[in-house]
């Protein structure tokens, strides 16, 4: 599927000056947004950016920060899991 986006020439010229190749960041930027929402798996954003290995993904995810859904509340949670899980 292509999809195509108009911007005003000025725009998009600053962008690309700015960000590089437009057409990466964008279909990067729709891979980690749709991650976060889970939408997508890791694999379908392994497939979706033609990265070589699962590895690859992980490290773009991380550098991405499209973990970014993990709260401070979830974390308690999880030690308050860990705690009981160990106090047994």
């Amino acid at each position: 599927m292509q999809i195509t986006i108009n911007l005003p020439e000025e725009i998009g010229q600053e962008l690309e000056a700015k960000l590089g190749n437009l057409s990466q960041q964008m279909l990067e930027a729709l891979a980690v947004e749709s991650y976060r929402k889970g939408v997508l798996t890791s694999a379908q954003v392994q497939s979706l950016l033609n990265l070589p290995s699962r590895w690859e993904t992980e490290a773009f995810l991380q550098r991405s920060q499209a973990y970014l859904n993990y709260t401070e509340t979830d974390f308690e949670k999880d030690i308050n899991t860990l705690n009981y899980v160990l106090s047994e």
